[in-house]
């Protein structure tokens, strides 16, 4: 089993307050404050105390990565309504995403090497959730059709997880190729997908939901 999440995001949080894809916290002399009213003017800060616009490629990927957790987290809360042994798994995948944001806030053109070491993300996460989808995949039926999300409500909600990390895909790859991020950051989102839609699968199978296949519509039924 991976080790739970290290959490280096929460590491850069109180390090100087800087922004990584959670809502920063300021210290005050009672308690701490959600809001610094430092990204008033539409910048922020990554982990190396870069400011750049919120709308940069950085943001744009703390905000797919950020929101991709957020919809896997809803579909645990399903998963687990439904008793299907994934809980543990998904949970998981939110610290590795913790990790992901760490090293997408730390763009490599103005780290240090103390910031490297810091928010290096491990090849290990890639193999364990590809473990993960080949002992999923011996239990599945084959694949034989384009299926359409569906299968109940844990499926559907795994699918929607599923293309919610594709579109977080398409804003990690610019930065992996201008080499902004490590390169297993990339494999593993593009792997997540893969885990997310045989979860999906794997979920409607062990509560007995039928998955709705693609058909295509005849026309010339139409009145």
């Amino acid at each position: 089993m991976l080790k739970r999440c290290s959490c280096l995001v929460y590491t850069a949080i109180k390090q100087k307050s800087r922004r990584t894809g959670l809502a920063c916290l300021s210290q005050t002399k009672h308690h701490l404050k959600i809001y610094t009213k430092t990204g008033d003017k539409g910048k922020s800060s990554t982990f190396t105390g870069e400011r750049r616009p919120k709308d940069d490629a950085v943001f744009h990927s703390l905000g797919a990565t950020d929101e991709l957790s957020s919809a896997i987290g809803l579909a645990a809360e399903f998963v687990r309504d439904s008793n299907v042994s994934l809980i543990d798994q998904l949970e998981q995948i939110q610290c590795i995403l913790q990790d992901v944001g760490s090293n997408i806030a730390t763009p490599h053109s103005s780290a240090r090497e103390a910031h490297l070491k810091k928010t290096v993300f491990s090849d290990a996460y890639v193999s364990q959730i590809e473990k993960w989808i080949d002992k999923m995949t011996e239990e599945l039926p084959p694949l034989t059709n384009f299926i359409l999300p569906s299968g109940g409500k844990a499926a559907s909600c795994l699918h929607l997880s599923r293309s919610i990390c594709r579109r977080a895909e398409r804003w990690v790859a610019p930065l992996a190729r201008d080499k902004e991020i490590d390169d297993e950051v990339l494999k593993f989102i593009n792997r997540l997908s893969d885990y997310l839609f045989t979860a999906a699968r794997y979920a409607a199978m062990k509560e007995n939901r039928e998955e709705r296949i693609y058909h295509r519509i005849d026309k010339s039924k139409d009145s």
